[in-house]
């Protein structure tokens, strides 16, 4: 594969491609975000990385490049309720219209997109199937949960793969899939240990007011979970539906203090029970390993974790991502 990546971000599609295993490479990335482009030149040093609008790049520059796949994930806002799903009105949709408005005239075989739960009711979904077939491509719609891959972490996503006419699939396309097209043994889910960090600083700990105000609405996660709320961009800014919490008690233990905490009839105590859970976020590295980027990813050290919780919330999932380049190929 000789690969375009749009919306490049911190090198998730970079990522994938090398987990799936196929020979292929990033020829050229592009993204608007500056601390994104740190990040990934940080772990792709050799890549040339655009940092300026998509919609900038016209087909007879991007063809001389010589790729013959797209890996892209355009901004999800313009699909989601808290981005209030503005859709082709939004003008975060304006570089992904622009290739779909280049796209006849790109030299262009493979194509794989990820995107929000919500992308596959919008119009920008309809331009884009509209787009495909007038450019006569074979394609498959997904939605897909890294638990369907044993990884326990709850991120549903839309993705579509497409490839040119002759080229097809070895499976019949058609209405959206829950799964991957092939039998599969469905793999249990690993326990979150597998991916905590030891030695953590006391930083990540709640502080009290936030454990006093947003106990009840937090999502608990123990060493022996096998599952994870899905990780956002305001993760450690904002409590409530965000992402888990993390604590190193055992599972019996959280569960018996948050009976007590319903019981607790004076502020002294529920002070002392919210002490007693050990409650703490989930470092960045951790995310990053629920979301399957590889030991070999870093971070430039003078990113703020505030950065890198919104960089890692924009992100996509390594695994589920490489599993869909193999049907490309």
């Amino acid at each position: 594969m000789k690969v375009l990546e749009f919306f490049s971000g911190i090198g998730g599609m970079h990522f994938a491609l090398k987990e799936s295993g196929i020979d292929g490479e990033v020829l050229l990335a592009a993204d608007i975000n500056p601390v994104a482009n740190e990040v990934y030149k940080n772990n792709f040093p050799k890549v040339t990385l655009l940092n300026r609008n998509i919609e900038s790049l016209s087909p007879e520059y991007l063809n001389k490049v010589g790729a013959d796949t797209i890996l892209m994930s355009p901004p999800c806002q313009p699909f989601t309720r808290n981005g209030l799903k503005g859709d082709t009105k939004d003008p975060r949709t304006t570089a992904f219209l622009h290739i779909l408005n280049i796209l006849p005239r790109l030299e262009i075989s493979n194509i794989l997109i990820e995107n929000v739960k919500g992308f596959e009711t919008s119009v920008v979904r309809n331009l884009l199937v509209e787009t495909l077939e007038k450019c006569n491509f074979s394609f498959q719609e997904f939605l897909l949960n890294p638990t369907e891959f044993g990884i326990p972490n709850s991120r549903l996503r839309y993705y579509c793969v497409a490839k040119k006419v002759p080229n097809t699939f070895e499976f019949n396309t058609g209405s959206l899939l829950h799964h991957l097209p092939k039998e599969r043994q469905e793999l249990p889910c690993f326990q979150i240990k597998n991916i905590i960090e030891s030695d953590v600083n006391d930083e990540y700990f709640l502080p009290k007011k936030i454990l006093l105000k947003y106990w009840k609405l937090l999502d608990i996660c123990g060493l022996e979970s096998r599952r994870s709320c899905c990780f956002t961009k305001a993760y450690g800014r904002y409590a409530e539906g965000t992402g888990s919490v993390f604590t190193n008690i055992s599972e019996n233990e959280y569960k018996e203090i948050l009976i007590s905490l319903e019981q607790s009839e004076n502020e002294c105590q529920t002070e002392k029970l919210l002490e007693n859970l050990k409650l703490r976020y989930f470092t960045p590295l951790e995310i990053s390993r629920l979301q399957s980027f590889p030991n070999s990813f870093n971070f430039p050290s003078t990113l703020t974790d505030r950065q890198k919780y919104m960089l890692l919330g924009n992100s996509i999932n390594i695994k589920v991502v490489s599993e869909l380049i193999k049907l490309l190929k």
